[in-house]
């Protein structure tokens, strides 16, 4: 009977954690059409498409697409999103539109570097490389409040509580201290995303 109870209470304990984790994230994508998002350049051709609940941004070699930004402006959040590339596929997640976390097609180079995935875009290197291979899932949840940013990629803390003050190129705008909207770097290569969500933090005044 106790080896029962205690079997009940961790998994007690477990969904508990797991319901705690889910609570407040609101989907940025419904997966059905691109509502809640709007084309960079108004007058672009759209390389962005939907099917059965998949964000495809199609590049051919030598092409140019464009980048897809959120209607809605957000200030301390986490974002939670899966992303899937082929190897040397360049794309971006960008952090009130201005910090990027790089997405690239890099698992064969095999080490972290400043432009790699999962880099704060030219600003600093994953703690630790944490690609997967070309046409995998990919899993990541991004954290700012403030001015810090932490980042863990398949799993794994790349990035933890990281200043970064400055846009760290191709961004919206240089406000950075401002709220601002989420986008998806279009305009470089072949890119897939799903069940993106956010939840904005509350941060206690002192």
């Amino acid at each position: 009977m106790k080896k029962l109870l205690a079997f009940s209470t961790l998994l007690f304990t477990i969904t508990a954690t797991f319901a705690d984790d889910s609570t407040g994230f609101k989907p940025l994508f419904n997966g059905k059409d691109l509502t809640g998002w709007h084309l960079r350049r108004a007058d672009a051709h759209s390389s962005w498409s939907v099917a059965d609940g998949v964000l495809t941004n199609t590049v051919n070699k030598g092409e140019h697409g464009v980048d897809l930004v959120t209607d809605q402006k957000f200030w301390n959040f986490t974002v939670k999103y899966e992303f899937m590339v082929p190897d040397n596929s360049n794309s971006g997640f960008y952090l009130r539109g201005r910090h990027e976390i790089q997405i690239l097609g890099d698992f064969k180079a095999g080490k972290p570097a400043i432009t790699g995935n999962g880099a704060i875009y030219n600003f600093k290197a994953p703690d630790e490389f944490a690609s997967k291979p070309a046409g995998e899932w990919q899993t990541v949840e991004a954290t700012i409040v403030g001015n810090k940013i932490t980042v863990v990629l398949n799993g794994k803390k790349i990035h933890d509580q990281v200043e970064c003050n400055k846009a760290t190129g191709s961004e919206l705008d240089k406000n950075v201290t401002e709220p601002g909207s989420l986008f998806l770097q279009g305009d470089h290569g072949t890119v897939s995303f799903r069940n993106l969500a956010i939840k904005e933090v509350e941060v206690p005044k002192e």
